[in-house]
């Protein structure tokens, strides 16, 4: 087959125009250009000779500024319609057009790198104007607040000298804690105390320091001067929340929103405020979902939020969207910005209008339908901090939220006529149910319980005070168990009351300890308000402990297996270890004027915060 009919578009020698009289491309090149110059003649005419003026005044003068002028009866320098009135709106458009030109070869004689930046500026600048106008900010433009630290931020020494002793015992545990973090993982969230070296949890996204500010009121209330103010120079320099990445949004309020908060309070540093309200403005968009509720994770760049992928078909977790509250409240007492309080309190109307089963909260919620998930309660894990934030509300409002304080013991009600049970061995203990069914096991995390209990005594309806005290007493105690029973005396996860164990971990995966604070806290409400000696020996008993089988050359690290005879180590030092757990010890340790439970509130991570009182006056924005 020819060539020529394979590649019917290949110049050849024999191919010929398709007509004689065609023009070749020479010709047609220089006829484009006369006809370019004849046009740029005629719409030079019409713009630049001032007899086109009629013409133009009937065509082109049809833009918003010369529309308004025509409504006034009066041009822009403020001279009545007459004959000059087109001569004057040329001349504008002729100014508007040269300006236009001049802008646009200024623009095209910088580099790309040049015009990208300064692109980036001007959304920048469109997104702080949105920013402010929706409530937000960077938290510059708060508030002037005149300081006054609530009573007890620093407490007396103790009287007794072995009690002081304890006392600076724990105060050398936290020394110890804190050099070790800040020799291996300066910066990092968290402390590996085994291998000397930094550890990140994704639960902060890229957000970093996490030992640092959960450390902060720690440091400040056991007079740790140095330390605070190296804290106090991170926090002003490096602590940074402009990043791309998902955070958990219970872990960064209860730990960064709740740490800096307190520090703010006890120090009176303006910077923990400014750092607070801009994190809690970060946190604002978990809330835009169908009900309000908020997602449990959240993207703090674009925004964009979602649930964990396990909880119940997409819902929200009780525990998570539960410990809001407090540190919410705060946030607009300190800003003057009620929006975050308008959050929190849309969330309780949500709850309140659902029905409960048998008058217990289900841990998952759908924040799209606004129902209930799986009818799993719990007064450990997924649900314990909820019912805290309840009590706590109630506290905080300097006992004057009748709404929260009716929840709270109504919910206290339903967990003792359904959950609560006593064992053969006459422990009593907080089981866990599951649509209808018990399952007889409590984790160490229920073990705040007991302390809850305690603080919410005095204000239990139909004279139950004593009941309530008794119920913590027993709670405590069964905790306290679940420690003795094992070989490194530390409690276990999880420990069961049923196969004929009681108070004990049967399944490997509930034996490990990670540091955690929650049986500490309970002796700690309970010492407050009893004085029972016994509670500061239980107290002393896991400070021994923790020395002989946790502490380790880099710190102090949490146990795989606490009923092993050699510990083995997990290699993290959790940034709770420092802002809960020697929190608690170091109080359990000192007279009740420190941090006195009258004036001041902890969060779920122990960080205090003032009750807010009503006849204080608010920040005026």
């Amino acid at each position: 087959m020819p060539t020529a009919t394979l590649l019917p578009f290949t110049n050849t020698p024999s191919r010929k125009s398709a007509s004689p009289s065609a023009f070749r491309l020479t010709e047609k090149f220089i006829l484009l250009l006369v006809f370019s110059a004849f046009i740029t003649l005629c719409f030079g005419a019409i713009f630049f000779l001032p007899d086109s003026s009629k013409l133009l005044s009937g065509v082109f003068f049809h833009s918003s500024s010369v529309e308004a002028d025509t409504k006034t009866g009066t041009d822009s320098n403020g001279s009545i319609h007459g004959a000059d009135s087109d001569e004057n709106k040329l001349t504008r458009i002729r100014k508007d057009h040269e300006k236009a030109l001049s802008e646009a070869k200024d623009t095209l004689q910088k580099r790309p790198d040049e015009i990208q930046r300064e692109i980036q500026n001007e959304k920048e600048k469109v997104q702080k104007n949105v920013d402010v106008s929706r409530g937000g900010g960077d938290g510059n433009s708060l508030p002037k607040i005149n300081f006054h630290k609530p009573p007890g931020a620093i407490g007396r020494e103790p009287s007794d000298q072995e009690t002081k002793e304890k006392r600076a015992k724990i105060q050398e545990m936290m020394k110890f804690a804190w050099d070790n973090y800040k020799q291996y993982a300066w910066g990092v969230n968290e402390l590996k105390p085994v291998s000397k070296q930094g550890h990140s949890s994704n639960l902060f996204g890229s957000i970093q320091g996490a030992t640092i500010v959960d450390a902060l009121d720690s440091l400040y209330i056991m007079d740790m001067q140095d330390e605070f103010k190296a804290a106090t120079d991170w926090v002003e320099k490096s602590l940074n929340f402009n990043v791309n990445a998902e955070i958990s949004v219970f872990e960064v309020n209860i730990r960064f929103v709740g740490g800096l908060l307190s520090a703010y309070y006890l120090s009176g540093e303006e910077v923990f405020r400014k750092k607070a309200v801009e994190l809690g403005e970060k946190l604002l968009p978990a809330f835009n979902t169908p009900t309000g509720i908020p997602w449990a994770l959240l993207n703090i760049k674009s925004g964009i939020g979602r649930n964990w992928p396990w909880a119940s078909g997409g819902s929200s977790i009780l525990a998570e969207f539960g410990t809001l509250h407090l540190e919410f409240m705060h946030l607009s007492e300190l800003s003057g910005k009620p929006v975050f309080a308008e959050k929190v309190m849309n969330i309780r109307k949500v709850l309140n209008r659902l029905d409960k089963p048998q008058g217990l909260y289900p841990n998952y919620l759908n924040p799209n339908s606004g129902q209930w998930g799986q009818h799993h309660v719990s007064v450990g894990g997924l649900g314990d901090s909820f019912y805290e934030y309840l009590l706590k509300a109630w506290l905080m409002s300097d006992k004057t939220d009748e709404e929260v304080k009716k929840m709270y013991y109504d919910s206290i009600q339903a967990i003792e006529s359904h959950l609560i049970r006593k064992s053969r061995g006459g422990f009593t203990y907080i089981a866990e149910w599951k649509g209808g069914l018990l399952e007889h096991k409590m984790g160490h995390l229920t073990c705040f319980a007991g302390g809850m209990f305690a603080l919410g005594a005095d204000g239990a309806p139909d004279e139950k005070t004593g009941h309530q005290m008794e119920l913590a007493a027993e709670i405590a105690r069964t905790c306290h168990e679940s420690y003795s029973r094992t070989t490194l005396k530390l409690g276990p996860e999880a420990f069961r009351f049923d196969g004929g164990v009681e108070a004990i971990a049967t399944r490997q995966n509930e034996k490990y300890f990670i540091l955690r604070p929650e049986v500490i806290e309970t002796y700690l409400y309970m010492w407050r308000f009893t004085h029972d000696p016994k509670y500061r020996q239980w107290g002393w008993e896991a400070v021994q402990a923790l020395e002989q089988y946790c502490k380790v050359n880099g710190g102090y690290s949490g146990i795989r297996d606490v009923y092993a005879s050699h510990p083995s180590h997990d290699d993290v030092q959790q940034s709770f270890f420092l802002a809960e757990t020697l929190k608690y010890l170091y109080l359990l340790f000192s007279e009740d004027d420190h941090l006195p439970f009258e004036h001041w509130v902890f969060n779920t991570e122990a960080h205090p915060l003032p009750v807010i009182r009503k006849d204080v006056k608010k920040p005026e924005v």
